[in-house]
């Protein structure tokens, strides 16, 4: 099947409510950009390397074919990144009485410093658990107390204290989202909270379960080279060493210091919890080789068929990188990242390719961007830049809805549900049950919200500065297949393929799922683009007051 039909799609229900049809998206050509970008060619399209020459090439060919205009103002498709490269290598270890633990890198521990100087040492530092590192006013809740932690080691654990309603046990829906996880639960916040409390280091301490991916997924990531945009806008500077501990190194650090983690972990849960003293110094030595990196976030622009409303724009993301070549690996080195993210780049070039085509779509009375941003592995580095330094103001952006389908579903068959990552309480949400019910489908709620997925792409650096922003993934419940079978090929993705060589095109991959999950965001971004109101963020959102500041300017 090449062409995804809007008969095909109305399984269950009429389209009442649209006002066009909606375009025929071609699996093929999906599947062929998904094979190009994931080929061995690109070398894993990793920022600053001969495959993002590459994948640049190749994406700003194709928005020229479609016929899009330059997405920067300055007539390029090319938004300059400045970065900086950073290859930390690190050696650590425990002083515990007369006893020094000597953790094994990558095995144990990973630890880097985002801090651009040569050699960054940590001698002799107390180390002090506390807790999930959460100060959260708002919940009354305060995990430092009145502990002054600077110069010291921070222990921290992953995810948001799991509070729990009294009556009923259950997890308490108004305090830290209860399943759903919250900011205070991602790791980047766990630094960001270290640094200004003036830690010397801060270790997360892993666990699969709240992390939702294994320690082998810390190791790759971090383990080679990081990024960092080369000027942050930091008022705090970075905490020195930033790394994870496994779950089995931390048990044999605080046993040996004679205390016991399930008690530590369980008193954390509570809201009177204060800092533990572990009776234990650490040492790290860190030696960095650092470089300037220009990377590129790729751009096209459609405007508006309306001069009224040409200058607001709506934006769809996908990121183009990848994590390139792992020289420590043998045999197969090349990590393709197909699923993640070449076969969404492939999504949103053909729901450009449809909104572009005057035969397929009628013209969008507000601007449109395509936007395929760099270094979203290396911390949403593209995103958050474009963010810092937008192209057109943010106060004349309505939404962002970013395409990254965090497993191989999109890849296979049609589903009968999609999913909304982070139930995100915008009144975008109401156009994407109506377009999911037009399309015999329903909107299925976020099937992991405890592992904050929507923390972990690009569209969070859009809703950090109050741009609502919408995130989907693809179904579960897939038509003609048993039950589970979704969840399996979910499961099965994480496992074995995420982050991995492994993620690379398969022989039954048809695309079809990829194309009746773009035919529903061309749909949603079509709604947006001419509605007579803009979205907004639902009262009581944590960015509405961002959004309702930034539109006062």
């Amino acid at each position: 099947m090449k062409i995804i039909r809007w008969w095909i799609l109305t399984i269950l229900a009429a389209p009442a409510l649209a006002t066009e049809s909606p375009p025929e998206i071609s699996a093929a050509r999906i599947l062929a950009h998904t094979k190009m970008l994931a080929s061995d060619e690109f070398e894993g399209r990793a920022p600053a390397s001969a495959g993002e020459e590459k994948t640049v090439h190749y994406l700003v060919s194709e928005l020229k074919k479609i016929g899009l205009q330059p997405g920067n103002p300055d007539g390029t498709y090319i938004q300059q990144v400045p970065m900086i490269g950073i290859i930390s290598k690190a050696a650590a270890n425990f002083a515990v009485g007369g006893t020094t633990i000597t953790p094994v890198i990558i095995n144990d521990y990973i630890a880097l410093s985002r801090q651009q100087q040569p050699t960054i040492e940590v001698k002799d530092s107390p180390v002090v658990f506390v807790g999930y590192g959460v100060v959260a006013p708002e919940f009354g809740w305060d995990d430092f107390k009145d502990v002054d932690v600077r110069g010291k080691t921070v222990l921290i654990l992953i995810n948001d204290p799991p509070v729990r309603e009294p009556t009923t046990g259950q997890l308490d829906e108004k305090i830290f989202g209860g399943k759903a996880m919250t900011y205070y639960g991602r790791w980047t916040y766990k630094y960001e909270i270290a640094s200004a409390r003036g830690a010397a280091a801060c270790l997360i301490i892993h666990e699969t379960g709240p992390a939702g991916y294994p320690f082998a997924v810390v190791g790759g990531s971090w383990g080679r080279e990081n990024f960092d945009l080369a000027s942050t806008n930091q008022k705090v500077q970075r905490v020195a060493v930033e790394g994870w501990l496994t779950l089995e190194a931390t048990k044999k650090l605080l046993a040996t210091a004679g205390q016991d983690f399930a008690t530590l972990k369980a008193a954390a849960a509570r809201r009177d919890f204060r800092p533990v003293a572990i009776a234990a110094h650490a040492n790290f030595t860190i030696n960095n080789t650092t470089r300037q990196v220009a990377s590129k976030n790729v751009l096209a622009l459609l405007p508006g068929a309306d001069p009224q409303r040409r200058n607001e724009y709506l934006i769809y993301s996908a990121h183009w990188d990848a994590f390139g070549r792992n020289l420590a690996l043998t045999g197969d080195q090349i990590l393709n990242g197909a699923a993640d993210n070449a076969t969404a780049v492939g999504m949103l070039l053909e729901l450009a390719r449809a909104a572009a085509t005057p035969s397929v779509s009628q013209p969008w009375p507000r601007s449109s961007l395509f936007f395929f941003p760099t270094a979203e592995e290396k911390g949403l580095l593209g995103s958050r830049y474009y963010a810092e330094h937008p192209l057109y103001p943010l106060s004349q952006t309505l939404a962002n809805i970013n395409l990254e389908p965090l497993d191989s579903n999109n890849a296979y068959g049609l589903t009968r549900d999609i999913e909304v990552v982070g139930n995100n309480p915008s009144t975008i949400d109401e156009l994407g049950r109506a377009v999911a019910a037009e399309q015999g489908r329903v909107i299925r709620a976020d099937t992991d919200a405890e592992k904050g997925y929507y923390y972990r792409s690009d569209h969070f650096e859009f809703a950090k500065v109050g741009v609502p922003a919408y995130f989907t993934r693809s179904g579960l419940d897939f038509i003609g297949q048993p039950e589970g079978y979704g969840l399996k090929l979910r499961a099965d993705y994480l496992a074995n393929d995420y982050h991995k060589v492994t993620d690379a095109v398969r022989s039954d991959w048809t695309m079809i799922g990829a194309a009746q999950n773009t035919v529903f965001l061309f749909e949603v971004g079509r709604r947006i683009a001419t509605a007579t109101t803009w979205p907004t963020w639902k009262p009581g959102t944590e960015f509405k007051s961002r959004r309702d500041a930034m539109l006062k300017k």
